[in-house]
């Protein structure tokens, strides 16, 4: 046990938070905090995963990326378009067609970025991959992304009840990995039927399995789309240890989606909803 003056010797990096191009949500409070983990719950198709691709790639903290949810083609894509500007269109062309080599040198500097694209990841997996990512850099990742949380299998569940409680358990276990290893653990998940069309904002109740109880950041994610093909996606902080929070969901920092080149930037400095 520590005092509370030799628990400065021992904190290490955890509470830290990443780098974040989000400065609107930095205005809400709601940082990606080194040794703690977030979950980021939104409609299929909403763009939880381009929230997560977005931090790891425009940050370039040292990450592992579990892709369970899009294949090696889709993420190096679309990494490569927010990384560049090019048209991701373009860019997925030149790469089926043995084109890219062009490529080569920018992604070369992003070393430290890892991904894994196992449809199914099992906790074994996922230790033994940031094992190695220690092995290989002599660091663990200081980001570490879930895509998706109810894509890791940690065995069948026969109920509803047993399904919620693999998933609390689940985020239990990930909770203990970013403790151990001092990284921010993002998992993504999916939200209730009542906000599946991703177009309203997504209280904290909203997260499907009611999984809210142990991460120290949950975010909703919902959008608007101007009809001119503009997409705005509003990331709400309905739970946040650290700093500002509506359960609600309507107090949100607004990010447009530039669905050319896949990047995310704020759109206001102060955020809109308040």
């Amino acid at each position: 046990m520590y005092s509370l003056s030799q628990s400065v010797h021992v904190r290490e990096a955890t509470g830290e938070p990443l780098p974040s191009p989000f400065k609107g949500l930095e205005e809400l409070d709601a940082n990606f905090r080194r040794g703690e983990l977030s979950i980021t719950a939104a409609a299929g198709g909403t763009g939880k995963s381009m929230l997560a691709l977005n931090l790891a790639v425009q940050s370039n903290v040292p990450t592992l990326y579990f892709s369970a949810d899009s294949t090696a083609a889709t993420q190096l894509s679309r990494a490569t378009a927010i990384i560049t500007g090019d048209d991701v269109k373009g860019i997925k062309s030149k790469l089926h067609a043995g084109r890219f080599s062009e490529y080569s040198n920018v992604l070369a500097d992003r070393w430290w970025q890892r991904f894994n694209y196992e449809a199914r990841p099992t906790p074994a997996v996922i230790e033994l991959h940031l094992e190695a990512f220690h092995e290989v850099f002599n660091i663990y990742p200081h980001l570490v992304v879930i895509d998706n949380i109810t894509n890791v299998d940690v065995g069948g569940s026969g109920s509803a009840d047993e399904y919620t409680f693999s998933l609390e358990g689940l985020c239990d276990y990930l909770n203990e990995l970013a403790r151990e290893t001092h990284a921010h653990v993002m998992a993504m998940h999916h939200v209730v039927g009542e906000y599946s069309d991703g177009l309203k904002p997504i209280p904290q109740s909203g997260l499907k399995g009611k999984i809210s109880r142990v991460p120290a950041l949950v975010l909703t994610i919902h959008k608007e789309v101007d009809g001119m093909g503009g997409v705005i996606l509003n990331v709400s902080p309905v739970k946040n240890r650290e700093g500002r929070e509506d359960s609600s969901g309507e107090t949100f920092a607004s990010l447009s989606f530039n669905t050319r080149n896949m990047r995310l930037a704020d759109l206001s400095a102060n955020g809109v909803g308040f």
